[in-house]
């Protein structure tokens, strides 16, 4: 079980392992606390009563190793009892023959903290050995609960995978017969919303491959303004309603490129999907971060476009800005939104951590 976590642990496994963990280490230490906090209370009592019981015998023979013998008026002095000061431990026994004084018998404040340290100290180590055993069985224990979970995960994937893979055969037919019948109907509106169709299941079938990699250690450097023209360029193909523009920046990134392209086509395919006729949609980057911005509808509520399967509209199934969410977190991109129903969107990505020169 060890070898095949440690073969290849994804973030959201590693997010599920250290909560659990966590989960279940805390709350058996909170227990392990409580029982130890009460071991060491009865300690420090079954000490003071070994205490009192050797004072009983000194105040017999009066062979009081470790302990000062004194003579004082008896008052109202409460016999066989101990008792606790900042001088340490007194006990209080009768005199045989005499009924104005008795015996008292005291342990130094210093001689008893010592005990009480030594105490103290042992039921910290055995503590500590606790934890480390309570510690082990909670990482063996969400281990066994998770790796039901991960099977899952992992046919899952490989369905989708094979999904995938399935689906490249019926799509290059289509777009085979598309062209021919392009050739025959060039004009024809009914076929060029068959190719958006096409582009539209291509854009999803590449979504969903990013998703099910990961692309934290794949890197390249490349110039952003280039890869934002061709990604731009793209989008006006597409959208020739909306005007689209961008302001130069001059910055080389590094991170994986495939991650970031998805990223990009994203955004910028929303921004013209759900924008106004004669809308445009605005690139340009200020202070490390690249600014994508619509004249669209706007959001309701930007703090959910990132859920899994969260929308707005009736297009779409709600993967989009989810999987956008994945994958800047993976190449270390903080993404935020500013968004107002009517006068459009506002994405904010942090590419501090990305940035190779300016």
């Amino acid at each position: 079980m060890f070898v095949e976590w440690g073969i290849s642990l994804r973030r959201v496994e590693k997010e599920s392992l250290l909560k659990g963990f966590l989960l279940f280490f805390l709350s058996q230490s909170l227990l392990v606390s409580a029982l130890f906090f009460l071991h060491y209370t009865e300690g420090v009592h079954a000490l003071d009563e070994q205490i009192y019981s050797q004072m009983r015998l000194c105040s017999l023979d009066l062979h009081c190793e470790g302990f000062i013998l004194d003579f004082v008026a008896k008052k109202e002095r409460e016999l066989y009892r101990l008792y606790k000061d900042d001088e340490g431990l007194h006990g209080y026994f009768p005199i045989p023959g005499s009924y104005k004084n008795v015996l008292k018998t005291s342990l130094e404040q210093k001689r008893y903290e010592q005990q009480v340290i030594q105490l103290r100290h042992e039921t910290l180590w055995m503590f500590v050995l606790v934890e480390l055993i309570v510690a082990l069985l909670s990482l063996l224990f969400v281990l066994y609960a998770l790796a039901p979970l991960r099977n899952a995960l992992l046919l899952t994937e490989e369905f989708v995978k094979d999904i995938l893979h399935d689906v490249n055969t019926p799509l290059s037919t289509l777009r085979l017969n598309l062209s021919m019948l392009k050739e025959n109907y060039n004009n024809e509106p009914k076929i060029e919303r068959m190719e958006r169709s096409i582009q539209s299941i291509l854009s999803l079938q590449s979504n969903l491959r990013a998703y099910l990699h990961s692309h934290e250690r794949q890197k390249e450097h490349f110039l952003l303004d280039s890869l934002l023209q061709e990604r731009l360029a793209f989008i006006e193909g597409n959208y020739p309603h909306i005007q689209c523009s961008m302001k130069p920046s001059f910055l080389e990134i590094s991170c994986n490129k495939d991650a970031f392209v998805r990223v990009v086509d994203n955004l910028l395919s929303n921004a013209a999907k759900y924008n106004k006729k004669g809308g445009s949609v605005t690139l340009y980057v200020q202070d490390n971060a690249l600014y994508i911005e619509d004249t669209g509808k706007g959001i309701k509520n930007p703090k959910k476009v990132f859920e899994r399967f969260y929308k707005e509209q009736e297009r779409g199934v709600g993967i989009g800005l989810h999987i956008v969410k994945k994958l800047c977190d993976e190449l270390g991109i903080v993404v935020s939104l500013q968004s107002e129903v009517g006068s459009g969107s506002r994405f904010r990505l942090d590419l501090s951590n990305l940035i190779m020169r300016v």
